[in-house]
């Protein structure tokens, strides 16, 4: 096989990113927290935004866990200024 091919069409494509390199260093750090590499982390997100369907199963799952959850708000919404009130 030559340089660029592939057999049966399955293989990594090397990219160029241009990052910051506070966000790089940040994003290592993070990275070797959850046991992975950077290539490894960026791959895995990749993955997960490209995967069809992906975000209406992690709907329908939020969904179905909220169902199925026995706790309840009665009637208690979130508010924004609450939220962001500083103790």
């Amino acid at each position: 096989m030559t340089p660029n091919t592939c057999a049966h069409n399955l293989c990594d494509m090397n990219i160029t990113l241009s990052i910051d390199e506070k966000v790089v260093r940040g994003a290592r750090k993070a990275a070797r927290a959850m046991g992975l590499s950077l290539n490894e982390l960026v791959r895995a997100y990749l993955r997960s935004i490209a995967t069809p369907g992906s975000a209406e199963q992690d709907i329908e799952e939020l969904r179905s866990l909220s169902l199925a959850s026995k706790s309840r708000s009665n009637g208690w919404r979130f508010n924004r200024d609450e939220l962001h009130e500083r103790s």
